[in-house]
């Protein structure tokens, strides 16, 4: 009896110190096979553990290696399986019993290539309930010895522990994946919540929700594909009606490269492809909006029509969830695994609500850019509008100006035209009461009639200026060109002037060309502007200067015309006194000579009349305070050719 007892301690002791290892409860298992099979001898020995609530079942087995290489046709199976050829150790036995040790050789032994001859098996309690169940296969009919089913009952109790402890062991480890999928779980909503508040570009936030979810579900490839429709009113289509879409890659991420989504999208040539190409993509519509699952490779036959883009043949497992917005589909998140399998309800729930959120993102982010868009084309019509009211702002402003200016010109016009008109009359009056009384001398008559006429020649001058002024400006005659000897008429011009200059004591100096020019001209025009600057010239001169004239020809490619130099020293022009200087009853600030104040007026339209131009420069002279030499520039041109 005591050699007996010696070979269950030590199978015992066996058995706690695979208990005591740190292997995986799979390994143990193995282990406790092969020492239960090799310590009674036997073909096999198959081990079956229940879970904590009887439901999983976990199996190992161990066989003679010289056994293994059997016909695979003698294989296990359970019709040949009698209740006479399985013995239990354990008296008395239930029903509870038999059905467990039956399951436990379907589920253990249907892979072993041995056939399966005779059984010893017994279950094991720990806590009042079973636990698991130890199988002695002999691959021959053999008969079980007492002392068989004694050692066998003797061990119980240590296999008991030892499936309890390997339980326990998998409880653990199956609550600390659950706890470490719920922990990936609440980090992805947390990185989800955080995207969605994040400012980031709608293309990048979804590149980062494909990596986060790929990674939180462990998956070896997350891929996020949208739709693009051709027909607007796909929403309206008939039930189970495959709309008329293109498919576009927009992320994609992969556990070993770790590409990224854009580098994907460059070397993928199939990352766009039409929804009428992938049934995949159709069971989603087919299906209304119910998520496609692949769980194996086998499950999409080879007759199915797949894009080249899923890649089925080399991912076996694939989970397809549509992205949907009131019942339109956005897209959809795909989720693939090299390797079979499952997909929980757990994680099509997270898969899901994934969904939901991007779906919630896509369509802000179109609403917000079509807003933006909106605003964008507001505030351009606005800014435009803007503008045009700035600039009408800005033209009615200068017309006001102008117009303040007119009033100006018009109050010193009739200002001007009053005194010019008053003055001559005021003293032809005085004359004619003079000449009333009866006993004015005879040379006092004469003086009073010479008043009279010199007035009332002043008054006809003013009035003929008014109107040829006025008939310039109406343009209503065409010049009378005739040809002239332009250093003739100029010498003829200062000679007649000359006795006025030199009451003043002015000189006049000519520089004329060498050989005389001729110049197709009005000639009473073109007298009346020297005229006229000559006279300007004695009035606005310094005393005992001279006035300096010069002529000369200037021809290019494009004219002949003939440049004309009026120059006399005197009071300096400003420029802001040059901008108004032509105008009529304009004068320069602080010139207190008598005068009409249409003479440069009327000089600058017999100019224009003779299609000429007319400028004034004020050039100051260094050591004489005050003085400039002004000079006014008149530029005719020489034949009627040249006329406009």
């Amino acid at each position: 009896m005591s050699h007996e007892e010696e070979p269950v301690h030590q199978v015992a002791q066996k058995i706690n110190q695979i208990i005591a290892s740190e292997m995986l409860p799979v390994q143990m298992l193995q282990e406790l096979a092969q020492v239960l099979a090799m310590t009674f001898d036997v073909d096999c020995c198959a081990i079956a553990v229940l879970g904590e609530d009887g439901s999983q079942m976990t199996t190992a087995n161990w066989c003679r290696p010289e056994l293994m290489s059997a016909d695979v046709d003698e294989m296990f199976s359970l019709e040949p399986l009698d209740l006479p050829v399985v013995q239990c150790a354990s008296e008395p036995i239930s029903i509870a019993d038999i059905s467990l040790i039956e399951n436990s050789l379907v589920v253990g032994c249907q892979n072993l290539s041995i056939p399966l001859k005779s059984v010893l098996a017994i279950t094991t309690r720990f806590a009042g309930k079973n636990n698991g169940v130890v199988s002695l296969v002999q691959s021959q009919p053999q008969e079980w010895s007492l002392a068989e089913k004694q050692k066998l009952n003797q061990l119980e109790s240590s296999c008991a522990i030892a499936f309890a402890h390997i339980a326990q062991t998998q409880l653990i480890s199956f609550q600390q994946r659950f706890v470490q999928t719920c922990s990936q779980h609440q980090n992805l909503i947390k990185q989800l919540s955080l995207l969605s508040r994040s400012s980031l570009e709608l293309n990048q936030m979804l590149q980062l929700i494909t990596a986060a979810t790929a990674e939180a579900l462990n998956a070896d490839r997350g891929l996020l594909i949208l739709l693009k429709y051709t027909d607007p009113l796909f929403r309206v289509r008939p039930r189970h009606q495959i709309p008329k879409a293109k498919v576009n890659l927009v992320s994609e991420w992969l556990l070993k490269t770790g590409t990224t989504p854009t580098e994907v999208t460059k070397q993928n040539e199939a990352s766009t492809f039409l929804l009428s190409e992938c049934s995949l993509c159709q069971r989603v519509f087919i299906d209304q909006g119910k998520p496609v699952v692949i769980n194996s490779r086998d499950e999409i036959g080879g007759s199915t029509s797949v894009s080249p883009l899923l890649a089925t043949e080399k991912y076996g497992s694939t989970l397809l969830m549509p992205l949907e917005s009131q019942g339109r589909i956005l897209g959809f998140v795909v989720l693939q695994q090299m390797g079979d399998r499952v997909w929980d309800a757990t994680e099509l729930n997270i898969v899901e609500m994934v969904c939901a959120q991007v779906g919630n993102a896509i369509i802000q982010s179109q609403t917000l850019r079509q807003v933006q868009m909106l605003v964008d084309e507001r505030t351009a019509q606005l800014q435009r509008s803007l503008e045009v009211q700035a600039k009408l702002y800005e033209k009615t402003r200068q017309y006001v100006e102008q117009l303040r200016e007119l009033n100006e010109l018009k109050d010193e016009f009739l200002s001007n035209l009053s005194d010019r008109l008053r003055y001559p009359l005021t003293n032809m009056r005085m004359a004619l009461r003079n000449l009333r009384q009866p006993t004015i001398p005879p040379e006092r008559q004469a003086r009073y009639l010479d008043i009279l006429e010199q007035e009332c020649s002043k008054e006809i001058n003013l009035i003929n200026d008014l109107l040829t002024l006025q008939k310039l400006e109406s343009h209503q005659e065409r010049p009378q060109l005739e040809e002239i000897d332009l250093n003739q008429r100029l010498e003829a011009i200062v000679e007649t002037f000359t006795p006025k200059l030199a009451e003043k004591g002015l000189t006049v100096t000519l520089d004329l060309p060498p050989e005389s020019l001729a110049l197709e001209t009005e000639i009473e025009s073109f007298e009346r502007i020297f005229q006229e600057l000559l006279t300007n010239a004695s009035k606005y001169s310094q005393p005992d200067t001279q006035v300096h004239i010069f002529a000369a020809q200037q021809i290019n490619a494009e004219s002949d015309r003939v440049i004309i130099e009026i120059t006399n020293i005197g009071r300096g022009i400003s420029s802001e006194e040059a901008t108004y200087i032509f105008d009529k009853f304009r004068r320069g600030r602080g010139r207190w000579t008598p005068g009409t104040g249409l003479g440069l007026a009327l000089v600058k339209s017999l100019v224009q009349h003779l299609n000429g131009e007319i400028t004034v420069e004020s050039t100051p002279i260094e050591d004489e305070s005050g003085l400039s030499k002004v000079r006014f520039i008149l530029t005719l041109p020489r034949f009627s050719d040249e006329t406009k």
